[in-house]
């Protein structure tokens, strides 16, 4: 799993909450990347963060869900 963020966003420390929370019930790791840190992720999520992205999917943005990421975790791990 990918957590797309930045530095100082509170947005991005909630995500990574909800995140570290799931881990309690299912297997990922989460990767976490810094847009400001490559020109292209900061082209394409710049107003968007965080990001959470699954298997290639993004899943969710802005202020992540929690029943929407555990909802597909759960048709990840059927």
């Amino acid at each position: 799993m990918i957590l797309y963020g930045k530095k100082d966003c509170h947005l991005c420390e909630d995500a990574k909450a909800v995140l570290k929370e799931l881990q309690g019930e299912f297997d990922f790791t989460i990767k976490e990347l810094d847009i400001y840190e490559d020109d292209r992720l900061l082209e394409r999520y710049q107003v968007m963060i965080p990001v959470v992205e699954i298997d290639g999917e993004e899943v969710d943005f802005g202020q992540i869900s929690e029943h929407l990421i555990r909802n597909r975790l759960h048709q990840k791990n059927a």
